[in-house]
């Protein structure tokens, strides 16, 4: 063998060493990110399954929605401050809409409470007991 095949055989023994210690140093790195990934899937597979049923889920949403409107009104409310909340700290389009928004958004959540307890006092519920001493 001359000098050149000894140099080029010795690099290239060089070069699968340094690829050992990359790949090792790699998969010590990406430890952590393991769990990580598999929540990942995990949230992957459950979507698929809510897409599958969606027609179910919509039925229970809308059961939802007229068994209990309160409940319905209070969770659209905190998603909507949520969403609000997000497009903000992005620096979104709505960024300059958010100090007009929210007094509007408060006026319509106070007018469908005011609506929601006149509904409730109508009389369709049974009168409720009075504590008494």
């Amino acid at each position: 063998m001359d000098a050149r095949h000894v140099e080029l055989a010795l690099r290239k023994q060089r070069l699968q060493l340094r690829a050992e210690t990359q790949r090792a140093d790699i998969g010590r790195r990406l430890a952590g990110i393991d769990g990580a990934l598999d929540r990942v899937d995990s949230l992957r597979d459950q979507l698929a399954w809510a897409k599958d049923k969606v027609p179910v889920l919509s039925v229970a949403l809308l059961v939802v929605l007229a068994a209990k409107p309160r409940l319905t009104l209070r969770l659209a409310k905190r998603a909507w401050v949520g969403w609000l909340v997000v497009r903000q700290m992005r620096g979104g389009k709505l960024s300059a809409l958010l100090p007009t928004a929210v007094p509007l958004l408060r006026g319509l959540l106070a007018l469908l409470r005011r609506r929601l307890e006149a509904s409730e006092g109508s009389g369709s519920a049974a009168p409720r007991r009075r504590r008494t001493g």
